[in-house]
């Protein structure tokens, strides 16, 4: 009987470690198959890093890191708690990339230390490169560049000719996100805007430098619309088209602190292009400097405005001018290269209540202040204090050009002032 006990355990340790070794086997034939084994999830816990690079993105600039950099989105979108992707030190060539939320956490990061590149395939585009709709409480901050790669395809841009042109991507667009903050990062060259805001509420960027050549096609810097209590602070612009566009149905925006030029200066619009659009109000921008660029603090709406709508409730302040070209313009008769057609029922854009004080500096043009209003719609409501540009050229004098407006202005140089 102890024997037959004996015989039956040895048997039944055999039968344990013949199935141990099975099991290896079938384990060493997956990972040769397959490769070696993953050394761990990307992150771990609530909250965590999402490190592109361990999901496969090469920092060698010729890669295409998009699937890498959708895959950490996804994971740091599905994660609870504050998670944040990283995206290391090196150049990282991707595709369109769409983050969709909402999201599942509290917030989400993304840590950009090094550099996105968009691909010039514009196959790989169905609209723009970097969109992010839906999500609360993002950040994007870094010392890092999103780079457009635009160069390579300006040439293709036939938007000044063309009144229905094909769109280039866009670089980095925020929609329908709330409580978004963009700081730190550098924004060059993209092939179309810089940065798109639309439909959001409490967007915050803050120390960024965007740039492009001058002569580079509608690189707008910071465009918004349909948006509210929008702040660009202590950020410098320099590009192709306006430095900052304050679109339709934008409330509540400051600008401060923001350095302009090259490009198209600050403005308001352009306004009436397309049927139905909203109010622009309570607009702030103060303590700026625009260097070289083509206009300065401008307002403009399309003489063939599609609806009626109103510009109101503008101050600017604390502003210095150095040789930018019309340093304060309202053009309500705007229509660039010439493609929209007055029609009778026109004008149907109102700007009233604008404040300029302490407006100092040079202007590259006689025009220093250009108010073009419209006949019917005259300009209502604007003050002028502490005013005082000088054209820096020799061959004409300071000038002020007024149409339809009536101005309340205090401490302005006589060559300033609409009666001049």
């Amino acid at each position: 009987m102890a024997l037959r006990n004996i015989t039956m355990r040895v048997l039944l340790l055999l039968a344990v470690v013949s199935a141990a070794y099975a099991a290896k086997g079938k384990a060493e034939k997956k990972e040769s198959a397959d490769g070696p084994a993953a050394s761990g999830p990307a992150a771990s816990g609530e909250g965590g890093e999402y490190d592109i690079t361990k999901l496969g993105a090469k920092p060698d600039g010729t890669t295409d890191c998009t699937e890498a950099v959708e895959e950490a989105w996804a994971s740091a979108c599905g994660s609870t708690g504050n998670p944040t992707i990283i995206i290391p030190k090196g150049d990282f060539l991707t595709g369109a990339l769409n983050f969709t939320g909402p999201c599942k956490g509290d917030g989400l990061n993304i840590k950009l230390e090094g550099n996105l590149l968009a691909s010039n395939d514009l196959a790989k585009f169905k609209s723009n490169w970097i969109e992010i709709m839906r999500v609360k409480k993002l950040s994007i901050t870094g010392k890092g560049n999103i780079d457009g790669q635009g160069k390579a395809v300006w040439t293709k841009n036939s938007c000044q000719k063309n009144y229905n042109c094909k769109i280039l991507p866009n670089s980095l667009v925020l929609d329908f996100c709330d409580d978004a903050l963009i700081e730190g990062i550098s924004i060059i060259n993209s092939k179309f805007f810089h940065m798109n805001i639309f439909q959001c509420k409490g967007v915050t960027v803050k120390d960024v430098k965007v740039n492009a050549p001058g002569d580079s096609p509608n690189t707008d810097g910071i465009h918004m619309g349909d948006s509210s209590n929008v702040s660009i602070i202590d950020t410098t612009i320099g590009v192709g088209d306006d430095c900052i566009s304050i679109g339709p149905g934008s409330t509540q925006v400051n600008i401060s602190g923001v350095t302009c030029g090259p490009g198209h200066g600050i403005s308001i619009g352009s306004l009436g292009r397309y049927k139905d659009e909203k109010d622009v109000t309570d607009i702030s921008v103060k303590n700026c400097v625009l260097k070289g660029s083509t206009n300065g603090l401008r307002i403009k709406s399309y003489e063939d405005a599609k609806s009626p709508l109103v510009a109101s409730k503008i101050h600017y302040e604390n502003i210095e001018m150095d040789d930018s070209g019309y340093p304060i313009i309202i053009d309500q008769k705007y229509c660039p290269n010439k493609l929209c057609t007055s029609k009778g029922d026109a004008d149907r854009v109102t700007v009233k209540d604008v404040t300029f004080k302490n407006i100092t500096g040079t202007s590259a043009t006689p025009e220093a202040v250009s108010l073009l209003c419209s006949e019917k719609k005259p300009c209502e409501g604007v003050t002028m204090s502490d005013v005082k540009i000088e054209y820096s050229g020799k061959n004409n004098k300071t000038m002020a050009v007024c149409t339809h407006v009536k101005v309340t202005a205090t401490g302005v140089d006589k060559a300033n002032t609409c009666d001049a």
